[in-house]
């Protein structure tokens, strides 16, 4: 699985852990309107804001007569310092005062509050994760909170399809090939719903990608027809626009992606469907150019396996080594890997599909779970790195659910 995008092959909760919320947004929370759901679009759109996710008040009436001063937010200490207050907030608590009143809502679904917050650099990691098809879960570790976003819309034959996912922004990308085309479904936090997204350039899947911030880079993968790729893009998710940038040295499938240090890496992967690749690549944003990185990902993958499960925490490259179930953390200055300790012992994989590794914020997180027939159970393992010894796993949070991760995303925002 790849570093925010997944591939698909084919002790106990803690007691304070609270119950699982329908993820509803906005007015979602409350049922604020007795008009019936309309049908979900699939075209690319702008985000919906309309008088359906007006605030009603008692009398039926939305004409705003029985709202506060929408321009100060919070009168008393006028706007500037309201979106300061906002900003601080938990942004699980967006989709209550988001019901306030109209310019809380607009501020909130239009996107300005997340901007500000990525500008001082306030951001809360949530991880989604698909344990059934068109099925995800998002968790929130700050909060040890549940939630449920929609049901992807219902496609037979992209349901069936292998599928790859992306959080960049706001944005839940899942990207599946159907009859070698491309077909990329958009998940919204602002809208809390589904909509056709935006094709890359050059489709592909198997690629390596990673976010930051607004924006994504995928690189290499294989086309529509299976040829081995070298080229990369750029997607922005504010402008909903990928852009192709320079190729890369080594045309390669099967890799992972992450950011290090302010640079994309693209690490591992397969040039071929026998050849492995032990060399990484580094793409220097400012530049432009791509670097090769020798050995970079010796022993990382085969080629029965996934690509590597990398992670990137306080910009330390960590893996985890599904062969020989061990974390290893990548020596930059000697370019090697060294052993650390242990993986958490329940989690299984089928060389190493099914389990998803993932950065969240300051911590590792393993989400997988033991096989069972007809069901099981998924658990969130998580370790913050430190200096002070081997990993030491532990269960923050656990589901029945299928135990097999097919795709996951961490979204930090």
């Amino acid at each position: 699985m790849l570093e925010g995008q997944s591939c698909l092959i084919s002790p106990a909760l803690p007691s304070c852990c609270k119950p699982e919320q329908k993820w509803v947004y906005m007015t979602y929370l409350f049922e604020l309107t007795a008009k019936p759901a309309k049908k979900q679009r699939l075209q690319p759109e702008p985000e919906p804001v309309n008088a359906a996710l007006d605030y009603q008040s008692g009398n039926g009436s939305n004409d705003g007569s029985n709202y506060s001063d929408s321009n100060s937010l919070i009168n008393p200490i006028g706007r500037d310092n309201s979106i300061d207050c906002l900003l601080r907030c938990s942004r699980s608590d967006y989709g209550s005062l988001a019901c306030l009143n109209r310019s809380f809502r607009s501020l909130i679904q239009g996107g300005e509050l997340y901007r500000l917050r990525r500008q001082q650099g306030i951001i809360e990691h949530w991880v989604y994760f698909s344990c059934n098809v068109l099925e995800w879960i998002a968790y929130d570790p700050k909060e040890n909170r549940w939630m449920t976003p929609p049901r992807m819309p219902h496609d037979e034959c992209f349901m069936c399809a292998d599928k790859e996912s992306l959080a960049v922004g706001t944005e839940l990308l899942v990207f599946g090939i159907v009859f070698r085309e491309q077909i990329v479904l958009r998940y919204s936090i602002l809208s809390n719903s589904w909509t056709r997204g935006v094709q890359m350039n050059q489709p592909r899947c198997l690629f390596g990608s990673a976010s930051l911030g607004e924006k994504a880079i995928v690189a290499g993968g294989t086309d529509m027809y299976g040829t081995v790729l070298n080229s990369a893009e750029l997607y922005n998710s504010e402008t909903r626009c990928w852009v192709t940038i320079a190729s890369m040295n080594t045309a390669r499938k099967m890799c992972s992606g992450v950011f290090m240090d302010g640079k994309f890496y693209v690490i591992g992967g397969m040039s071929s469907n026998t050849d492995i690749l032990t060399c990484g690549e580094e793409y220097d944003l400012e530049r432009g150019t791509w670097r090769v990185v020798r050995n970079m990902s010796a022993g990382l993958n085969c080629v029965a396996g996934a690509p590597p499960l990398v992670a990137v925490v306080r910009n330390e490259l960590y893996a985890a080594d599904y062969s020989e179930r061990v974390l290893r953390k990548y020596d930059k200055k000697n370019n090697v890997w060294v052993t650390l300790g242990a993986m958490p012992a329940r989690p299984d994989s089928v060389n190493g599909w099914g389990v998803a590794f993932r950065a969240c914020g300051d911590r590792l997180l393993v989400i997988g779970g033991p096989r069972a027939y007809g069901g099981g159970m998924i658990e969130i393992n998580s370790w913050v790195p430190d200096n002070n010894g081997p990993p030491q796993w532990n269960i923050i949070a656990e589901r029945h659910s299928g135990s097999f991760v097919y795709n996951c995303a961490v979204m930090g925002c």
